[in-house]
C-alpha cells in the first residue's frame, strides 16, 4: 500500500479538528450540560442499575443454555398437555363416530315419542341446562352491551 500524501494527512486532520471543533461546540450548550449533570448526578443509580441488568441476563443465558432444565420443562408441559390432548382426540372420534351414526339413520326420522324418550336420557338434560344457561349469559351480556 502506498503511503498517505501530505495533502491526504492535512485533511484528516482537519477532519478530526472539525468533528472535535463539533464535539466542543456541542459540550457548550446549555442543555447539553444540564443533561451531563443530571447524567453525572444518577450515575450511581446507573451502575446499579447496569450491575442488574447484567446479573439478569447472566440468569436467563444460565437458563437459555441448561440442558437439563430446559429438559424438565418440555417434560413437565408435556405432562400437563398430554391429557388435554387424550381428552381432545375422545371428544374428535366421538363426534367422527356420532356422525357416522347419524349418516347410517339419515333414511329414519325421529318421532315424538323417541324424542320424548330422548328428554329422559340425562346427558341430554345435561346438555339442555347448559344451552339454557348459555343463552341466557348470552341475553344478559346483549343487553348491558345495548
Amino acid at each position: 500500500m502506498s503511503q498517505p500524501s501530505a495533502g491526504q494527512e492535512i485533511a484528516a486532520s482537519l477532519v478530526d479538528e472539525k468533528q472535535s471543533l463539533d464535539v466542543l461546540d456541542q459540550l457548550m450548550k446549555p442543555e447539553v450540560q444540564q443533561s451531563l449533570t443530571v447524567l453525572v448526578d444518577n450515575l450511581p443509580k446507573l451502575a446499579e442499575m447496569v450491575t442488574l441488568m447484567t446479573k439478569a441476563y447472566d440468569f436467563a443465558q444460565n437458563i437459555a443454555t441448561d440442558k437439563v432444565l430446559i429438559n424438565d420443562f418440555a417434560q413437565g408441559i408435556g405432562e400437563f398437555v398430554k391429557p388435554v390432548q387424550e381428552k381432545a382426540k375422545g371428544i374428535a372420534s366421538a363426534a367422527i363416530e356420532a356422525g357416522e351414526r347419524s349418516q347410517e339413520a339419515a333414511g329414519s326420522t325421529v318421532g315424538l315419542f323417541a324424542m320424548l324418550k330422548m328428554l329422559k336420557d340425562p346427558e341430554v338434560q345435561k346438555t339442555l341446562r347448559f344451552a339454557q344457561a348459555f343463552l341466557s349469559v348470552l341475553s344478559e351480556r346483549k343487553n348491558e352491551n345495548a
